[in-house]
């Protein structure tokens, strides 16, 4: 990364949203441990999945935090921080690496609570998997050649991998609007149709969110700089707290009071 220098705010902004992100991962962590027991066992695998995310996510956040802390040093006038400046390479790349984790238990899990099952089931989950870790493995080889990045930052290739990436992000948009029509479907005359519907278009806002965030060089037009970091960290932790704790708390809902529709009563 080329030599950067933020103002205090903009280090301290960082710092307290990448700590709020890890801070919400581990309350989610407990929210869906605890509430497991709620819901009918042909549900739970997608509380299950949620914990798997919210640990992954957890850990990333922290490290990255970390990393964020311990890549600027402050600069000092008359005893006073005026501004950090980079010490050191801090990247986006372990992110994507908590992505290939979490993105195919993110979108298995919806599969569970829609209740789709069999040969469905399989075609989905597959379709899933292979597009999602396509996703992230492109993404994260274009992360590489980011503008201002590195002396290997290439404009073109950068878009040409961040091109690929959405065209499987695409193709995830298309499989998880079949997924919620099925599943509204299966639910027909429950009370949580709505909820479960909603999670199309929050799917759509929060999961865009990303390559938005990937685009900060482009948008701003001045390679790596404070505004295009600092966007992107604010932009990323933003978007793993929706798509990830948000999403799973709606999917609980839905799953526990159609579990209570179908008579499930916890065990005392």
């Amino acid at each position: 990364m080329s030599d950067i220098t933020l103002q205090v705010w903009e280090f301290e902004l960082v710092s307290h949203v990448l700590t709020l992100g890890y801070a919400v991962m581990a309350a989610g962590l407990l929210y869906f441990w605890l509430t497991i027991r709620q819901n009918l066992p042909k549900y739970r695998m997608s509380n299950v999945l949620s914990v798997v995310v919210s640990i992954s996510a957890l850990l990333l956040l922290f490290f990255q935090q970390q990393s964020w802390v311990d890549s600027y040093t402050p600069v000092l006038t008359g005893g006073v921080v005026t501004s950090y400046e980079s010490i050191g390479t801090f990247s986006n790349g372990f992110r994507y690496l908590n992505w290939l984790i979490d993105v195919p238990n993110l979108l298995t899990q919806i599969l569970f609570v829609a209740a789709i099952s069999g040969a469905a089931f399989r075609k989905y989950w597959r379709d899933f998997t292979l597009y999602g870790m396509l996703m992230i493995v492109t993404g994260y080889v274009g992360q590489f050649y980011e503008p201002g990045r590195t002396a290997g930052s290439d404009l073109v290739l950068w878009l040409v991998w961040g091109g690929i990436s959405t065209v499987f992000y695409v193709f995830i948009l298309i499989t998880m609007t079949k997924v919620i029509d099925e599943g509204a479907k299966n639910m027909k005359g429950s009370k949580m149709v709505g909820i479960f519907k909603f999670i199309k278009p929050w799917f759509y806002i929060t999961w865009t969110i990303y390559p938005i965030a990937y685009l900060m060089p482009a948008l701003f037009g001045a390679g790596i700089d404070s505004v295009v970091v600092v966007s992107q960290q604010v932009l990323y932790t933003i978007a793993d707290v929706t798509s990830k704790i948000i999403y799973g708390i709606m999917l609980n809902t839905v799953s526990t009071f159609l579990s209570q529709e179908e008579g499930f009563q916890e065990a005392a």
